[in-house]
């Protein structure tokens, strides 16, 4: 707002003291968008805690800049809009633009071999292009997805990109290249290898000469070691009820893709410069927003390095983060010139980045998302949803009643409450996510709507059966439990504690919280928070000599090591 100049100010003040004096009184304006986003974040992230920077743009104009939250929580620095955050995985649009520039400058060919580049690498008698690899759709196992891996001792290490690439390398393939989707970290490390190998930069210096500089990007670079970052934010997690500081990993280790450090306001210039076709034509954007297709012809939701949805009817391009002590969220919608950015200094933030964002983002278009408000419903009418319903080859989600609530467990994940805006929709906690579900001709249940986020679009999930028994928990000595406990390695570095607590036994993965576990028999035991079952295995001479664990559809055989 331009300020009136000061010799203006009495005379308008006398001008509109007099207005209210002879004119009835007027209706409330609604809240300018500004304000209810003020009003959202005063009511998402408490002051005192770890927080969030957000930036809203609107035809070009930033309409809403602002932080809440702590940048130290030891030294009592807020969090500002100036403040410097990990970025995650929002990284990749910036590899995939890269990418791009040097293909419009003939350098390299999305249709190329990846052994073009990177001749030594293992693709198991498969063409993987560098496409395959932008588009999560390579088959490639990603190296963060590694049991063990990102929790254990070998994310400390700074490695060489080369290093880097052989930690997956010799992993076998997921699928065939283009059979599936499957979001994937090692396919866009390999793409930063591609792009120091053609440029013969490393990634960082690369995106610093071609986009940060020519940008004016001055607070976004490749990683957060090294030299000191002015504003830096500690990164922060949780620890059950506590904060906690984040663990550490090394920032060699996220690469091409999650390793940037940035501000909201060096992402708002990085989105208009989208626009503005300073980096690439309009046609490889267009590519770049366009979701890739499965070789059976299924769309993926996903383009180059972008994802690809609808936000309240929108057309929207967006990507999330999370890397540890961090959490981010970007959303554009380029049909109304809306750009949003969340960026939190926290892994379990008190609010998530993404929900923000698009209710910022729907806000600014003048279609807010609706009170989430639960409704009373009878139980009785709550069991006919119960039962597992199928979404895809690899993924269930069972719904269970209980205690009158009713609840959404997808496979091998933990349970979660929804609550009924109806008989039949149902929203999570704290989320945009919702689900509805559908009555064949009987009144039974046959298919469940998944929304994930706020989408438009459902997943759909059809009932394929009932909920298979729950194993029934039963006594057991608990002197048994003194030859269960040790220390079992479900991977290098990734290791299952077990240990006595009186009369419960207790679990631990590396890098994870304690958990309780439940005795179906007297080898046999089961966690209630996720879907997941431990086995112990004696040897011949009848010590536990190494246990199995069996979650998500996996069997997970670790070896007794302590």
């Amino acid at each position: 707002m331009t300020r009136l100049r000061p010799r203006l100010v009495s005379a308008c003040a006398l001008l509109l003291l007099l207005l209210a004096a002879t004119l009835p009184a007027a209706a409330a304006k609604p809240a300018a968008p500004a304000q209810e986003i003020d009003a959202l974040l005063v009511r998402a992230i408490p002051a005192d805690g770890p927080g969030v920077a957000v930036i809203a743009v609107k035809d070009g104009k930033t309409v809403f800049r602002k932080a809440r939250g702590m940048a130290s929580l030891e030294l009592g620095v807020p969090l500002s809009p100036e403040s410097v955050f990990r970025l995650g995985s929002i990284t990749k649009q910036f590899t995939a633009v890269a990418v791009l520039m040097l293909a419009e400058e003939g350098k390299l060919s999305l249709s190329d071999p990846i052994t073009k580049y990177l001749p030594g690498y293992p693709t198991h008698g498969h063409t993987i292009t560098v496409e395959h690899l932008l588009t999560h759709t390579s088959g490639i196992r990603s190296y963060t997805g590694i049991p063990g891996y990102m929790s254990g001792p070998k994310i400390r290490a700074g490695l060489t990109t080369a290093e880097l690439v052989e930690v997956f390398s010799k992993e076998p393939m997921d699928f065939a290249p283009g059979a599936e989707w499957r979001y994937n970290n090692s396919g866009y490390v390999l793409l930063g290898a591609i792009l120091e190998k053609v440029s013969g930069k490393p990634y960082g210096e690369l995106l610093a000469e071609r986009i940060f500089r020519p940008l004016g990007m001055k607070s976004t670079r490749v990683g957060d070691e090294g030299p000191i970052l002015a504003k830096r934010a500690a990164g922060y997690t949780r620890d059950g009820e506590k904060v906690a500081n984040a663990r550490f990993l090394s920032m060699t280790q996220p690469h091409a893709a999650g390793a940037l450090v940035s501000t909201v306001d060096d992402l708002a210039l990085w989105d208009a410069a989208l626009y503005g076709e300073k980096l690439v034509k309009r046609a490889s954007l267009v590519q770049a927003w366009t979701p890739a297709v499965t070789r059976d012809g299924r769309p993926t939701r996903y383009g180059y390095g972008f994802g690809v949805s609808t936000l309240r009817g929108a057309r929207s391009i967006e990507h999330g983060g999370g890397i540890f002590g961090f959490s981010t969220y970007a959303v554009r919608l380029p049909d109304e010139k809306v750009y949003v950015a969340v960026l939190a200094n926290s892994d379990a933030p008190a609010a998530d980045p993404g929900t923000l964002g698009k209710e910022i983002a729907a806000l600014l278009i003048g279609k807010p998302f609706p009170a989430r408000v639960p409704v009373p419903v009878d139980p009785k009418l709550l069991e006919r949803w119960v039962g597992v319903y199928r979404f895809d080859p690899q993924t269930t989600r069972t719904i269970t009643l209980d205690g009158g609530k009713l609840f959404s467990q997808r496979s091998g994940g933990p349970r979660l409450e929804v609550k009924p805006l109806s008989e039949s929709e149902f929203f999570f906690d704290r989320s945009l996510t919702r689900i509805s579900f559908v009555a064949g001709a009987d009144g039974k249940a046959k298919e469940a709507l998944f929304y994930p986020e706020g989408a438009d679009e459902a997943e759909k999930g059809v009932r394929e059966g009932d909920v298979p028994a729950v194993p029934s928990e039963t006594k057991v000595d608990p002197a048994l439990y003194d030859l269960y406990a040790g220390e079992y390695e479900l991977a290098p570095g990734f290791v299952l504690t077990v240990r006595r607590d009186g009369n419960r036994l207790l679990t631990r993965a590396t890098g994870q919280e304690e958990l309780e576990v439940f005795p179906a028999s007297e080898t046999e035991f089961f966690l209630k928070v996720v879907d997941a079952r431990i086995t112990f295995v004696k040897g011949t001479d009848g010590k536990v000599a190494s246990l199995v664990l069996r979650q998500g559809g996996r069997e997970m055989p670790a070896k007794r090591i302590r």
